[in-house]
């Protein structure tokens, strides 16, 4: 699964990049989807490679981003009380596996929100015109686990 964070605006605002951009559920800066690695959404990422950067999440870092930003529609905080209610998983782990292996997507709960709402990273982007490793922007691989740390 790859996560996908939109760091800035399109500066030309060309209607493709922001047609995808809406398709990929990226409507505002620092929001957050978990999608497949499918060609498709490979495609939908490098048309918007100039606002977003992405890389692969592992389940520690989806767990944390379920427990700390996972919101129930209208902004309301979802608890592991009420988590089974919703997800019909008993913990966040289970859930977070079961996004991972494909068995479930946010976007399929009518109840949740599908996109986590981030924060700016702490300490600041590097830069939000070049590409990583110099900047921010662009494929990241395994390191966007540790730039979602710093932005939850």
């Amino acid at each position: 699964m790859l996560a996908v964070v939109r760091i800035r605006e399109s500066a030309e605002k060309m209607r493709k990049v922001e047609d995808t951009l809406t398709m990929l559920r990226l409507d505002a800066i620092n929001n957050c989807v978990v999608v497949p690695e499918t060609a498709d959404y490979k495609g939908m990422i490098k048309k918007v490679k100039d606002v977003v950067t992405w890389g692969e999440v592992d389940k520690e870092m989806l767990v944390d981003m379920l427990k700390k930003r996972m919101r129930l529609k209208g902004e309301k905080r979802i608890d592991e009380n009420n988590l089974k209610s919703v997800t019909g998983h008993s913990s966040y782990e289970s859930f977070a596996e079961a996004i991972l292996e494909g068995k479930i997507k946010l976007k399929d709960i009518d109840q949740l929100q599908p996109v986590f709402r981030l924060t700016p990273p702490s300490k600041g982007f590097k830069s939000t015109k070049e590409n990583y490793p110099k900047g921010d922007l662009g494929y990241r691989g395994k390191e966007i686990n540790e730039l979602i740390a710093r932005m939850i």
